[in-house]
């Protein structure tokens, strides 16, 4: 064979072992699991500043004029800028000449006037119905990769962005929601963690107290659970930069709820551990306080997945258009039928032999998203996936766009991205894949909060 050939030849051909084993190091301990994990973490705090301001703390951008009337009042520039000229006691923006530059906070001050001044047939305010608790939405799938947590955290920053109030909570002991958002952890106790264990401590005083007049000797509580009792959610709630999105952040201990959930499961059988979570925004009166609560969660289906999805009212699922993630989205919604017809099986048998109602678990809407979406090579498969999972789907496929991946190298949502850092066109194009994205995800809410509101009017 002539070296010719022999340079032909793919490179797995012709190793040396003798080569290859001079190339590694000496064998790999746990220790150096732990060298590679504060690397990791130094890199991931450096990363994650870019998007921040010299002091270390984020801040969310000033929007323009233009930006003003074409995404958030509906407004000729002129007209927006004869009301201020009348009205000096309105926000007025910084900045010279015609562009004026004004804060999330003033956009809402604006709102409120043009609500109480403007044309009357004109929607200056999003609407929300009176009385009403918040909507909670749920975004899942257990395929990592997905798009999930940037879909989560675009839908919370179109809602806010829209007038709404919103609190995320990260369930992803990833924490890329957490550093999306500005957010910082000390330990679990800071998390969505103490939410569960608070919840199953409750379950025991209840237990104990049918113990007590059966005669039996009370549960004993460890010290986790006497800890958590005396949480408060509003105290693992915090501010962000934006003045109308807070937070229930995740870092990594949060994943020992995983393992912790099922040894509270062992301890007693009958705590309904997938109500936790539904208990804790309801029992203590969170979904008073805003309109929308979005969860991030893990990419698997497990305890803090199946918390987030009993307590989701409207379920996002976001996936590629691949035949590997609509595979896996597919075995997603069977884990999903397996999960919750079980519970509802295993629940509804107790209870109809005690003569207790019987539970259902619904949603009020369910949607399947296509991130990520390359039209030049994946309309086909996009198509077939459209086709099988039929009124699941959303119409609109999310585009991959270059303001998106800017973007996300600066660990920001695109609506934190300077228009001026952008042509216009790519802008209003990068814009755009969330833009369509929330208008489909707000109809499922308005309608749902629609049909609730009409369904109390008849009770």
């Amino acid at each position: 064979m002539t070296s010719s050939s022999k340079s032909n030849l793919p490179p797995y051909f012709g190793i040396d072992p003798e080569e290859a084993a001079s190339h590694l190091s000496d064998p790999i301990d746990t220790t150096r699991f732990a060298k590679a994990a504060a690397f990791g973490a130094k890199g991931r705090e450096d990363l994650a500043k870019r998007g921040y301001a010299p002091d270390g703390r984020k801040r969310l951008r000033k929007f323009s004029t233009w930006e003003v009337c074409k995404y958030l009042i509906p407004l000729a520039p002129a007209h927006f800028r004869r009301v201020l000229k009348a009205n000096p006691d309105l926000p007025q923006g910084d900045g010279e000449g015609g562009t004026k530059w004004f804060s999330l906070e003033d956009i809402m001050k604006l709102r409120e006037h043009f609500q109480a001044e403007g044309s009357s047939s004109k929607e200056y305010k999003s609407w929300r119905p009176e009385g009403l608790p918040a909507k909670v939405i749920g975004v899942a799938n257990f395929k990592g990769g997905v798009g999930k947590t940037s879909t989560c955290a675009h839908l919370a920053m179109s809602a806010a962005l829209d007038g709404y109030r919103v609190l995320v909570i990260d369930l992803d002991s990833q924490g890329s929601m957490t550093s999306i958002m500005g957010g910082e952890v000390e330990d679990e106790w800071k998390t969505a963690f103490p939410l569960l264990a608070k919840d199953f401590g409750r379950h025991l005083e209840s237990e104990n107290l049918v113990r007590a007049a059966q005669g039996y000797a009370p549960i004993s509580f460890d010290e986790t659970i006497k800890e958590a009792l005396t949480v408060s959610s509003r105290n693992l709630i915090q501010k962000t930069h934006w003045p109308n999105i807070d937070l229930i952040g995740a870092q990594l201990n949060l994943y020992w709820s995983e393992f912790q959930v099922p040894v509270w499961r062992m301890q007693s059988k009958t705590w309904p551990l997938w109500d936790a979570l539904t208990n804790a925004l309801d029992g203590e009166g969170i979904l008073d306080d805003y309109d929308l609560v979005f969860l991030d969660t893990p990419p698997a289906l497990g305890y803090l997945t199946i918390n987030a999805l009993a307590a989701a009212d409207i379920l996002i699922v976001p996936m590629g258009a691949s035949f590997l993630e609509f595979d896996s989205t597919g075995r997603f919604f069977d884990m999903l039928y397996s999960t919750f017809a079980s519970i509802e099986e295993g629940e509804n048998r107790v209870r109809r032999r005690d003569g207790l109602p019987e539970i259902k678990f619904e949603w009020d809407a369910v949607q399947t998203l296509i991130t990520r979406f390359d039209a030049s090579q994946q309309t086909d498969l996009a198509n077939v996936i459209q086709a099988y999972f039929g009124d699941f789907m959303a119409t609109y496929r999310q585009e991959t766009t270059v303001m998106v991946g800017q973007a996300a190298e600066q660990v920001n949502g695109i609506y934190e991205a300077d228009h001026r850092q952008f042509n216009r066109d790519t802008y209003v194009r990068g814009r755009e894949a969330f833009d369509q994205t929330w208008s489909e995800v707000k109809m499922l809410i308005l309608g749902s909060w629609w049909r609730d509101m009409n369904i109390e009017k008849e009770d």
